[in-house]
């Protein structure tokens, strides 16, 4: 049985009301607040009952994120109302039908400005936006204008960002001149959310992130990233182990510091128990890719690394080391999520950074947000350790989500 809550039945029910000729719909707020499962539903419902021999749009930053957050729990409940539902993943294309009427549904990812061109010169009957605030402005107002069928709609749904995101200005704040019902969601809102789950992501996050996150508030970031960090509180001397595996992330710099960061496996929780850290301006020289593998393989001191992260851009390091028999990944190196991954591995305690790393506790002290520019971005200085540090903070998020990494170590004779 499927339970809602009256916002959630808001959702449900605002494209049958006759009174209120909305042309859109916006939910926003916190964090498994129940809008993207009902909002999908609805998208369903009201596509179905509407439209026969149409095409319509769900769009994710990725598809792959669409289908992890909509995709998979959505369908086996429409499934169980009666609907048919066909997927062709090689196609990106769902086929669904109901009550006689059987849609085609276009999966598009909207993850950079190039994104827009892949959804440009589709014709659509309305478009479901899944975390629109992550997706590009291009991106967005491509689906929207594709969406010229008679009685087409738009459906939108995200988390809060910062107060001059695009998305706000334009949509939240204008959405009775956009003819827009608003709907604003927290945590209670979702009646399968239970106080401890609600408790727990209310540790989950601090600052800027508790307020966006939790309270659903589009907030500015200011102040230091990881403000929620306390040295004497969340550092530990090394352990001296046994640790289970090892691993090594590196963020590559000449001009600009290189750091090396060594973390080991114990007890399911990954320590970082040395580094590297080298400032070729402070020494007053530059080191050669040859150098640097030198340094990581005394970082290494003959340990089984499992695998080094990279900083994707350091092509040529990167394959000084595979020539050395490292098994290398490259970096994902998204900054926004990165730090959120980050400051929730660092908040429960699944990475710990040891007394050790010097480098990586000076600047997590010092690392904040750049309050210049209009959208979420650190300044660009006391950076490098936190950027090795968020690479591998991704790697293992990857990691436990189910993603996998695709390396190879060129063998010699």
């Amino acid at each position: 049985m499927l339970r809602f809550s009256p916002k959630q039945r808001q959702v449900l029910t605002w494209w049958c009301r006759r009174d209120r000729p909305w042309e859109a719909i916006i939910c926003d707020g916190a964090v498994r607040s129940g809008k993207t499962f009902s909002m999908g539903l609805s998208f369903f419902l009201w596509a179905q009952t509407c439209f026969n021999g149409q095409q319509l749009g769900l769009c994710g930053k990725t598809i792959t994120s669409l289908r992890r957050n909509l995709l998979t729990e959505l369908l086996p409940c429409l499934e169980r109302l009666g609907f048919t539902c066909r997927e062709k993943r090689s196609e990106n294309l769902l086929i669904v039908g109901y009550g006689g009427h059987e849609n085609r549904y276009l999966l598009f990812g909207g993850r950079d400005e190039s994104s827009a061109a892949l959804i440009q010169g589709s014709t659509l009957a309305g478009v479901l936006l899944d975390e629109t605030a992550l997706m590009p402005r291009s991106f967005v107002e491509q689906a929207c204008a594709r969406c010229s069928v008679t009685g087409s709609r738009l459906w939108f749904n995200c988390n809060p960002e910062g107060p001059q995101h695009w998305f706000y200005r334009e949509w939240v704040l204008k959405a009775e001149e956009r003819r827009a019902l608003y709907l604003h969601f927290t945590m209670e809102d979702n009646p399968v959310l239970s106080p401890h789950i609600r408790a727990r992501y209310r540790r989950a996050y601090s600052g800027v992130f508790y307020r966006r996150f939790v309270l659903g508030e589009w907030t500015a970031a200011q102040g230091l990233v990881y403000d929620f960090f306390d040295r004497q509180r969340d550092t530990v001397p090394a352990p001296e182990g046994p640790f289970r595996q090892w691993r090594i992330s590196v963020d590559y710099g000449t001009a600009n510091p290189a750091s090396f960061g060594l973390w080991g496996l114990l007890d399911g929780v990954w320590y970082r128990v040395a580094e590297r850290y080298f400032d070729s301006r402070k020494e007053g020289w530059q080191k050669t890719d040859a150098e640097y593998a030198a340094d990581l393989k005394a970082l290494a001191a003959g340990r089984n690394i499992q695998r080094v992260i990279v900083d994707p851009s350091a092509a040529s390091f990167i394959e000084t080391l595979r020539r050395e028999g490292f098994c290398v990944v490259r970096a994902v190196n998204d900054v926004a999520d990165g730090i959120r991954v980050t400051a929730d591995l660092l908040k429960s305690r699944r990475i710990i950074i040891c007394r050790e790393c010097g480098d990586c506790l000076r600047e997590m002290e010092q690392y904040c947000w750049d309050e210049r520019v209009g959208r979420d971005a650190p300044r660009k200085e006391n950076d490098h350790a936190m950027d090795d540090l968020r690479y591998f903070a991704m790697d293992l998020a990857g990691e436990e989500h189910g993603g996998f990494a695709a390396t190879y170590v060129e063998r010699r004779p």
